[in-house]
């Protein structure tokens, strides 16, 4: 039995041998990448612990940063899809800045696990203010201030919101400036409180 050839645009099917490589891949990448700061892993270390070539690797995932980005968006999704689907006031049904707040303390907690490998995967600012993650978070945040009045101005100050919570102001802030993650979630959440007190 012959199989079917994919329809134009649908993607071909992942063979079982490519995705189970796959998955041997990014478990030692988030062992690896967990066990110490994820820019000192190379990828021969991760080739040889997943067990296979390092070509295979290579032609899988690029480089490191899209191997860690590989890895950080199974984290990513679960906080994504709270968002979208979980309970209030992360998920739909709580007031605008109910909300803000929830995200901004879920976001602080994700990145007290993540922040070393979302470092790592985000390559420069530039990059990661053009990814998809960023393009999400941002777009959520100036829905929530447009529902909060802020009207025009809610898609400048989704970037207000959201720069705090980059992974190297974050870095900034807990390791320099030596703020708690309580602190943090507070502040911010002050932030969030003032935006909508100004309409």
């Amino acid at each position: 039995m012959t199989t079917p050839l994919p329809l134009l645009g649908e993607e071909r099917p992942e063979r079982a041998d490519a995705a189970a490589n796959r998955e041997k891949v990014l478990a030692a990448a988030e062992e690896l990448f967990a066990s110490c700061d994820p820019s000192t892993v190379s990828m021969d270390s991760i080739a040889a612990k997943a067990g296979v070539g390092k070509g295979t690797l290579f032609r899988r995932f690029g480089d490191r940063a899209s191997l860690a980005r590989a890895v950080i968006s199974q984290f990513e999704s679960e906080l994504q899809n709270e968002m979208l689907r979980g309970e209030p006031p992360l998920g739909p049904g709580a007031p605008p800045l109910e909300r803000l707040i929830a995200f901004g303390e879920a976001y602080v907690a994700f990145l007290e696990r993540h922040a070393p490998l979302l470092r790592s995967a985000e390559g420069s600012h530039d990059d990661f203010l053009a990814s998809a993650p960023y393009a999400f978070y941002r777009t959520h945040i100036a829905l929530l201030l447009r529902e909060g009045g802020l009207g025009d101005r809610a898609d400048y100050l989704a970037d207000v919101v959201l720069g705090p919570l980059a992974s190297t102001s974050y870095g900034y802030l807990r390791s320099q400036r030596e703020l708690s993650c309580p602190q943090l979630v507070d502040a911010h959440a002050d932030l969030c409180r003032r935006l909508l007190s100004s309409i």
